[in-house]
């Protein structure tokens, strides 16, 4: 508990812990064919090129949200598009 001195008014204050989000969330358009995933829009972020690759790469891989083994991921940062190849189709 801490008393504060604002505006030449006193106030009672008391810190409280609370957890810190670390993950970034963003929005992604997909279309889907058989092997190949198309990723458009996806957001400008302060990230290195090969790092937004393995972003990608780790979403889609998530076999519980109907994602699969990833054989390659083509990311143009510039076009804010990636193609993501799965191993098989599914």
């Amino acid at each position: 508990k801490h008393t504060v001195n604002l505006d030449n008014r006193t106030a009672d204050v008391r810190v409280k812990p609370f957890t810190l989000e670390m993950g970034i969330t963003f929005e992604l358009h997909v279309s889907i064919s058989g092997k190949k995933i198309n990723v458009s829009e996806v957001p400008e972020l302060s990230l290195p090129e090969d790092w937004m690759r393995d972003k990608l790469e780790l979403n889609f891989y998530k076999s519980e949200e109907g994602g699969g083994e990833v054989e390659s991921v083509n990311y143009d940062k510039q076009s804010r598009r990636a193609v993501i190849t799965f191993l098989r189709p599914g």
